[in-house]
């Protein structure tokens, strides 16, 4: 019994001794872990998305000098509601019930409707999730018409010595731009581990590395936001700037933003899946810059042929519906969601409830930022889809 009782507080001491290893040296990236697993409880959703700078560490983006505003009308009424496999949806209700904290939408660079739902305003900074990977996309051709990355058929392997040898060496890089990379790595069941591992300090390339592959380039589409990451490394690598830094100079100081952003770190470095926090209307001038085939004042920030590159939906794998997968109901660009159809549309779409909806058919960007734990019900980005459509009719 004495014997029992001796070993069992030596285990505890050992224990013991290993938590205060683990506090001592991890202390402050568990303390990181905990706070963000409270942030995404349902409850906390609505307040995490609109103060990720002051839960999270982040690195500033600063805006520049010349801020253009867009003019603003008074609130247009939305259409009623529109229809969705043959039942009709009310606007009113569905902004309600999709837990919509703010909505913004503009035509002909006019705000027609501009309406904050919890507690946020005009200043307030909502976290984009992964509408960021648009942003990673953008920033990925600007690196290559500046010539730090040759061409998106480059294997990755050329970028980020941790691929060499591997088999993903050869993998190209519009591959992980289309989500088409053939990575062995399961989006629902991989990312907490992924996440783990990366905050505890093991580099996400070396990481990534381990993976494998599970089919060929461009075989299936299977959304895998460590594709953004692999395009985040390059941009890093082969610019020698963090993805902040780069952003601030080559695209948020040209553009006329309003407002500073910021961009979650993870152990030290932005992350390109998705960590962006920006203001309705900024997200709006982005979506601009692309509306306006890369051109802002006059200035080509970037290259039209990209700008066009990014909304080509038209390989098999890339086509809504792709593999009857529900994750592929929306076709897929480059980091841009494309809905099928003959309006041209083009969406940013993060996990909660963030939306970035251009139609350039008409000439309406609706931005749309959410809380809602519901977000992977059964439609409901196609749901979306038409809400913004009937928004996007009704406007005179």
């Amino acid at each position: 019994m004495k014997r029992k009782k001796r070993f069992g507080l030596a285990v505890i001491g050992v224990i013991a001794v290993i938590t205060g290893t683990l506090l001592f040296c991890f202390g402050k990236k568990i303390k990181t872990l905990y706070t963000s697993l409270k942030s995404f409880k349902n409850e906390n959703l609505s307040y995490t998305f609109q103060h990720t700078p002051q839960i999270q560490p982040t690195k500033k983006i600063s805006k520049g000098e010349n801020t253009v505003y867009f003019l603003k009308e008074n609130n247009i009424l939305l259409a009623d509601g529109f229809h969705f496999e043959g039942i009709f949806y009310p606007s009113e209700k569905f902004i309600e019930d999709t837990k919509t904290s703010a909505m913004l939408v503009i035509k002909d660079d006019v705000i027609k409707y501009e309406k904050y739902y919890m507690g946020g305003d005009e200043n307030t900074l909502f976290s984009s999730n992964s509408m960021g990977k648009s942003f990673v996309s953008a920033l990925m051709g600007i690196a290559i018409s500046e010539g730090y990355v040759e061409s998106v058929e480059d294997p990755i392997g050329k970028y980020i010595p941790e691929f060499e040898g591997t088999q993903m060496e050869n993998i190209p890089i519009r591959a992980c731009l289309q989500m088409a990379s053939g990575i062995n790595f399961n989006e629902d069941t991989d990312m907490s581990g992924f996440s783990m591992r990366t905050l505890m300090g093991t580099p996400a390339m070396k990481v990534i590395s381990k993976y494998g592959i599970q089919e060929k380039p461009y075989t299936y589409r299977r959304y895998l936001s460590i594709n953004t990451e692999i395009l985040g490394q390059i941009i890093k690598n082969t610019t020698g700037r963090g993805l902040a830094e780069y952003m601030e100079e080559k695209l948020w100081k040209k553009i006329g933003a309003e407002h500073d952003a910021y961009w979650t770190l993870s152990n030290g470095t932005e992350l390109a899946m998705g960590g962006l926090s920006v203001s309705l209307r900024d997200y709006a001038r982005f979506a601009r810059l692309y509306l306006n085939e890369g051109i802002y004042n006059g200035e080509q920030i970037l290259a039209k042929d990209w700008v066009k590159d990014s909304m080509d939906a038209s390989a098999d794998y890339s086509k809504p519906g792709a593999n009857l997968d529900a994750y592929n109901a929306i076709g897929y660009g480059y980091q841009w969601w494309v809905p099928e159809g003959k309006q041209h549309e083009f969406m940013a779409i993060g996990v909660y409830g963030q939306w970035i909806y251009v139609n350039p058919s008409k000439q309406v960007i609706i931005v749309k930022t959410s809380a809602d734990p519901d977000f992977m019900a059964k439609g409901y980005e196609l749901k979306h889809v038409e809400f913004f459509r009937a928004i996007a009719d009704g406007i005179a």
